[in-house]
């Protein structure tokens, strides 16, 4: 399935271990990604400084679900 418009769970909900670009330890769950634009798009998407835990996710509706409020249930966030 392509990225929702307005979406980026994947880049908020979980945490990544990965250094990302102006983010050196990673990002804690929850936070938006700092490489997120204002359209909740990767401004890395295709670059080779994406980190590798993020060019392996592929977008599908077991994670994605129906809209970005269930994904970031199915995510793990809000952690509880």
């Amino acid at each position: 399935m392509p990225c929702r418009p307005q979406c980026g769970a994947c880049c908020t909900a979980p945490a990544i271990s990965s250094a990302i670009p102006g983010m050196p330890e990673g990002k804690p769950a929850g936070v938006p990604c700092i490489q997120l634009d204002e359209q909740r798009r990767c401004k890395l998407y295709g670059s080779p400084d994406r980190p590798q835990v993020c060019m392996d996710f592929a977008p599908d509706e077991s994670v994605c679900g129906e809209s970005r409020e269930q994904a970031m249930r199915w995510l793990g966030w809000p952690k509880g």
